[in-house]
């Protein structure tokens, strides 16, 4: 007998053995380089979000926190090391809680929180945390892109084995061209998730899940060179975000990829800091901690689709599909979809492969915006995605959401919640 539920009424019913969510929180996301998080660390952005979990749900004794799965892309180590330090610098106890990294590329902290879903339901523990830490600031040097690896693999005869390092920005290309996205599409989509993002961040949708974070800030000028001393500051929201964002603007963007392409600066995601956190435990367990009226929701399945390295942005149009046909879902049955705009041309090309273009207009997908006005910090995406999603269901009384996204070397992830 299988373990995933199957059709809608299965999807919502509730059972003991239910993997469910009591926080699910994140800090802002700021601009790399030039966001107030640029001089934070990404450990330090980590131990935020960890202690703001203990403190939202107070009555938990983090000795029951049994394991904790950081997704980080970036970091030096795998950020294994500095992740675990920061832990148990806020006050987990190290006796008794574990940790380690996951590295999905963009879909690392969604898979951390997967991860843990499954160690969950497998009865390998009880209670987990899946999170996400990155500074793109920091570590962002080669570009995401491996500056020494095996030499027979560059010159390999077979294509998908080279194209593994495109740049991404080069896949955003290939999708545009191959599936006929026009550069004037690209510019509107992006123009309405700064107009969506601006609205809830002007209209208070993020409060409840953003933590405010006090750091060092350093001001620079344009040739980045320090203008007074350090700062202490408090950020409390999203800075990429343009209000003022206009398709004359777009329209004025060069290429950034390809001299006669149609993906710029203006039309693809952000390149930003920021971390999140999931808290997930069996429903079983919430109840004999005396934590069943901290539920806010459960995770219900997530699953990981390969496809073509360079055109690797169309991974939700395969594994969403696959995934909601696994749990007897249709489209009607999601009241939210969260769906990352890695790039405006392959976002659109999976609005349209999915069937969700309508869902997109009436303000069912990405009703706050998406990555190209709020960031995306690789290794931080899927759990800040997560957190957008059941904050979002929670306000218009939605219960099913889809969060996914694709993946740097050719995949799609994605993963289905229910918010109680």
């Amino acid at each position: 007998m299988g373990i995933l539920p199957k059709g809608l009424s299965s999807v919502l019913a509730k059972a003991p053995t239910d993997v469910v969510i009591l926080s699910s929180l994140r800090t802002p996301i700021t601009r790399s380089y030039k966001g107030h998080l640029k001089d934070a660390y990404p450990e330090e952005l980590l131990s935020v979000v960890l202690r703001a979990t203990l403190d939202k749900v107070p009555e938990l004794n983090p000795s029951n926190i049994d394991d904790v799965a950081v997704g980080v892309v970036l970091s030096e180590l795998g950020g294994s090391k500095a992740a675990r330090m920061a832990m148990n610098h806020v006050g987990f106890d190290s006796s008794s809680t574990s940790l380690y990294t996951v590295n999905r590329a963009c879909s690392s902290s969604l898979q951390a929180i997967a991860s843990i879903a499954a160690s969950i339901r497998t009865e390998a523990i009880d209670v987990g945390i899946g999170a996400g830490m990155e500074s793109m600031t920091r570590n962002y040097g080669s570009r995401a892109i491996p500056t020494s690896y095996w030499p027979a693999l560059k010159e390999s005869p077979v294509k998908d084995a080279r194209d593994c390092v495109m740049p991404m920005g080069l896949t955003s290309e290939n999708v545009a061209s191959r599936y006929g996205v026009s550069r004037e599409d690209q510019d509107a989509f992006a123009v309405k998730s700064h107009q969506l993002a601006a609205q809830a961040r002007a209209e208070g949708r993020f409060k409840d899940e953003i933590v405010p974070v006090t750091t060092q800030y350093q001001e620079v000028d344009k040739q980045g060179a320090k203008v007074g001393e350090p700062q202490t500051v408090t950020v409390t929201e999203d800075d990429g975000i343009r209000p003022t964002a206009s398709l004359e603007g777009m329209a004025k963007l060069k290429p950034a990829f390809k001299a006669d392409g149609a993906s710029t600066a203006g039309n693809s995601s952000q390149v930003s800091d920021g971390a999140a956190a999931t808290l997930l435990m069996r429903r079983s367990t919430a109840t004999a901690l005396g934590l069943g009226d901290r539920i806010i929701g459960k995770f219900v399945a997530a699953n990981t689709v390969g496809c073509k390295p360079d055109e690797m942005g169309i991974g939700p149009a395969v594994a969403i599909p696959k995934l909601v046909g696994q749990l007897g879902l249709e489209n009607k049955d999601v009241d939210r979809w969260e769906i990352n705009e890695a790039f405006a041309s392959q976002a659109i090309y999976c609005l349209r492969e999915l069937g969700l273009e309508e869902a997109w207009k009436d303000g069912k997908v990405n009703p706050d915006g998406g990555a190209i006005a709020l960031g995306h910090p690789l290794g931080a995406t899927g759990a800040r995605m997560v957190s957008t999603l059941l904050h979002g269901l929670g306000r218009t009384g939605g219960e099913v959401g889809v969060v996914s996204m694709c993946v740097g070397t050719g995949m799609g992830m994605a993963g289905v919640f229910v918010r109680e």
